[in-house]
């Protein structure tokens, strides 16, 4: 119980008060101990830690696809997953928006998501084109901003099409 605590919520609905002061606090306490992302109910809050960090794998987004929401800590994989098993399993349409400020980690979350969606779908033989989408999406649009060397100058809305729908990722 220390340790979670120590680590900040996982979940900012449930800080007691929640206020502006008490949610950025969190965020920082959670920051501090490279826990980059904060669930705010269903939507995901993620802060760019302007290094790499080991959250990233085939293996981890296995561990998300197989396990539902909220059964292991916010990641966008799990975002991801959500979105996914919805297209497969509900054959809905899913979006999953991400904003920020320049610099803020937009174009690395999508490539994140593009990844978790590759594994998703190597049983379907989709994971080479949906990882070439993001390598190909980098090299249109970006240019140097006194805040970010790489800025992206469009809005990032790869489409994924399945047999039976198209998924927004």
């Amino acid at each position: 119980m220390a340790d979670a605590e120590a680590a900040g919520q996982a979940d900012a609905v449930l800080l007691a008060p929640l206020s502006e002061d008490t949610f950025l606090h969190n965020l920082h306490v959670r920051y501090k101990r490279d826990i980059i992302y904060t669930y705010v109910g269903n939507a995901l809050v993620s802060v760019n830690p302007c290094r790499a960090l080991p959250l990233y794998s085939a293996e981890l987004v296995r561990a998300y696809l197989a396990r539902p929401p909220y059964q292991l800590p916010p990641h966008l994989y799990a975002i991801t997953a959500t979105a996914y098993r919805w297209v497969r399993d509900r054959n809905e349409t899913q979006c999953i928006v991400i904003t920020g400020e320049s610099g803020a980690g937009k174009t690395e979350a999508a490539r994140v998501c593009l990844q978790c969606a590759a594994v998703a779908g190597e049983e379907r033989g989709a994971a080479g084109a949906l990882t070439a989408a993001g390598t190909l999406l980098e090299a249109f649009g970006n240019a140097a901003t006194a805040l970010n060397h790489n800025a992206s100058r469009f809005v990032l809305f790869p489409t994924r099409h399945t047999p039976h729908s198209t998924a927004y990722v």
